[in-house]
């Protein structure tokens, strides 16, 4: 293994602890000079490290297949990405890629029966048909998990490697390659030993569909979306209104049902603008399209922030990439607090010119191109919501009458009318089922 590993070209690059490791037990192993004991326990570790990813991604059947095709999928150098923008290619890389992918394939096919007969271990045996335990979509990386087991299946069916170079150039132009390219969201990381952007493991399945009312928000909404993953001119979008009217969860349906067609998200908090710059740089050369979203977005008086974001919309030297865009919700149309004694000229310690002050703070919103207002349902359109998401579930046995009556009484306690309030009730009455 080690000797095959150590001939990789393109793919030199991958820095992989488990194949590492595997690649010196499998050097000491071959020499002949180790420890049995010892041996035994440092493949034991890399079979549990395996298990674990294995959990993380929840592959199943062949975890040694599934790990090399999340090898391949994962692993970025120029031809990886040159292939996410444009698949197979003719050159003369592809010569050096063959030479890999013969070595995959039998890295695919690699005999353990002789380390396992030696050690008297059956542990390669057990991985190579393993019965992963049932686990809900929620405690592993479904994203991930499809794709990777999808070319883990397909390489399984692979002759050699010049079919081999068709069905993984196909795979990196379909997916992508990498983070980017598996996962659907993202957040920052400011933990020195972790990466930058980190991916967003478990994500909500919200559809549109989902969210009762607010057609025409959505259609906007669909139409600047639907532009931006098509390549065409679209705008920044700024959602605003009251709480708990479905702005977040509208961004969230936008993103499940783009993310076939290359859309990513990356969450972005208020405390995090400054980073805006060290995103874009990061992200503007891949072959996705990025939203850049921003939750519950406003800034107080002593707050400048909102100067970074000014600046990335419109007004810096470099121009934005086209595969970048803002998304944001506010339950303030305006985003920054705004005081009446700015505009009211009533100290001589203010400012002299008021209407600066208020262009100034203005100006964020109005580089917002899009703007979408979600607000409140009348009382009779809260009570159809409770209905219709009352009725998705069974075990609420409540007449419209009853489920009515609930309603309004629970809209005396709970604040105002909204989705969420409706969904806050729905959620009580399972949890009295």
């Amino acid at each position: 293994m080690h000797n095959l590993i150590s001939k990789l070209i393109v793919y030199k690059n991958i820095d992989e602890p488990i194949l590492n490791n595997f690649s010196t037990i499998f050097r000491n192993f071959e020499s002949g000079t180790y420890n049995k004991d010892e041996l035994i326990s440092d493949i034991y570790t890399q079979i549990n490290s395996l298990l674990s990813l294995a959990t993380t991604y929840g592959f199943n059947k062949n975890l040694w297949h599934n790990y090399l095709s999340y090898l391949l999928a994962t692993t970025e150098n120029p031809f990886t990405l040159v292939s996410e923008k444009v698949g197979k290619t003719d050159g003369s890389v592809n010569d050096f890629v063959k030479n890999d992918f013969k070595i995959f394939l039998k890295l695919f096919n690699y005999d353990f029966s002789k380390i396992e007969k030696e050690l008297n271990i059956d542990c390669f045996s057990i991985i190579s048909d393993y019965n992963a335990i049932i686990k809900k979509e929620q405690l592993f990386n479904k994203d991930v998990s499809l794709k990777v087991q999808e070319l883990s299946s397909n390489i399984e069916e692979t002759p050699n490697e010049d079919e081999m170079l068709d069905i993984v150039t196909e795979f990196y132009k379909k997916y992508g390659v990498g983070k980017y390219g598996l996962n659907r969201a993202f957040h920052l990381s400011h933990d020195p030993n972790k990466e930058f952007m980190i991916p967003i493991t478990f994500l909500d399945d919200v559809v549109l569909d989902d969210l009762l009312g607010y057609e025409i928000q959505k259609k906007q909404l669909i139409h600047n979306t639907e532009a931006f993953v098509n390549g065409k001119k679209a705008n920044n979008v700024l959602l605003y209104g009251d709480a708990g009217t479905g702005k977040s969860t509208s961004i969230k349906a936008i993103l499940n049902q783009y993310y076939p067609k290359g859309l990513r998200m990356i969450e972005v908090y208020k405390h995090e603008t400054k980073y805006l710059s060290k995103i874009i740089s990061e992200i503007k050369n891949r072959n996705y399209k990025f939203i850049l979203y921003m939750d519950d977005l406003s800034f107080e008086e002593s707050e400048s922030e909102y100067k970074f974001l000014k600046a990335l919309i419109e007004g810096g030297l470099e121009s934005n990439p086209d595969n970048v865009l803002i998304y944001a919700t506010s339950n303030r149309r305006h985003l920054i607090k705004e005081t009446w004694n700015e505009r009211v000229n009533t100290s001589s310690s203010e400012e002299m010119y008021h209407s600066d002050t208020i262009r100034e703070k203005l100006s964020l919103v109005d580089r917002f191109g899009v703007t979408i207002g979600y607000h409140k349902p009348s009382v009779k359109e809260y009570l159809e919501i409770v209905k219709t998401l009352a009725k998705k579930y069974p075990e609420i046995k409540l007449s419209d009458e009853e489920l009515e009556r609930e309603a309004t009484v629970w809209l005396r306690t709970h604040g105002a009318q909204s989705g969420r309030t409706a969904e806050q009730l729905v959620y009580y009455l399972l949890g009295k089922c």
